[in-house]
């Protein structure tokens, strides 16, 4: 089997930076995890806050904390640190050979699609909170089995609300099976045609941090080399 992953990132409009923070750690027990937080508003303050619960969220990972656990431990965290008066999106997906799943923590009112054969979608989408706002906030978790034809699709409410300032609504899901039945099927394609199609919406000036994260479970001969490769674009100034 092989694992791809692809990711799309892009930050608000005219703000200086995103709020939106994606960390990557390799699980003690084999495996690899993915963070993404949204920390709350848009900026550096929300800069701010992401990183720290992506920080603490990854330290937790690194010590061979499980999933949920790291989450309960990231929302108690930034509950202490600014006293339940911001909050952030936490998802954690986690590819982990130990047990051989997908493990999928999610702390955020957006879904996550899970594409399972090839092309049938299913919605990851209990009633879920954000972090740092109530003690003992709790993740809603998911295991689904390391099986090739396996997708799982991870955004923040930037992608869902784009096209929000006209008459448009962005149906996420509805664009994943455009795409599939469109032969966009690799990780890379969905990332990119999902975040081109919510900056088609906004005219590309994003009202909000958009990501996409995308984790593909494929049935491919490989050569036992672990490959990664990152694009970020620079200003001129």
């Amino acid at each position: 089997m092989l694992i791809e992953v692809a990711v799309g990132k892009v930050g608000k409009w005219a703000t200086s930076e995103s709020g939106d923070t994606l960390e990557m750690i390799e699980r003690p027990h084999g495996g690899i995890s993915f963070v993404l937080v949204d920390g709350q508003r848009s900026g550096r303050a929300a800069k701010a806050i992401s990183r720290i619960v992506a920080r603490k969220t990854i330290s937790e990972l690194g010590e061979g904390v499980r999933d949920g656990a790291a989450a309960r431990a990231a929302n108690d965290y930034l509950f202490a640190y600014r006293g339940g008066k911001v909050s952030a999106t936490l998802d954690i997906l986690s590819v982990d050979l130990d047990t051989g799943t997908l493990v999928i923590s999610r702390n955020s009112h957006c879904p996550i699609i899970h594409v399972s054969s090839g092309s049938i979608l299913n919605l990851l989408d209990a009633p879920s909170e954000p972090i740092g706002v109530h003690r003992g906030t709790k993740p809603q978790i998911t295991e689904l089995p390391l099986v090739p034809g396996t997708t799982v699709i991870v955004y923040t409410d930037g992608l869902e609300t784009a096209g929000s300032r006209s008459t448009l609504v962005f149906d996420v899901p509805a664009a994943v099976r455009e795409l599939l039945e469109g032969g966009c099927a690799s990780a890379r394609q969905l990332a990119d045609g999902l975040l081109g199609r919510a900056l088609e919406l906004d005219h590309d000036r994003p009202r909000d941090d958009m990501s996409v994260l995308v984790v593909q479970v494929n049935d491919r001969a490989n050569d036992g080399v672990r490959r990664m490769e990152l694009l970020l674009p620079l200003s001129s100034t």
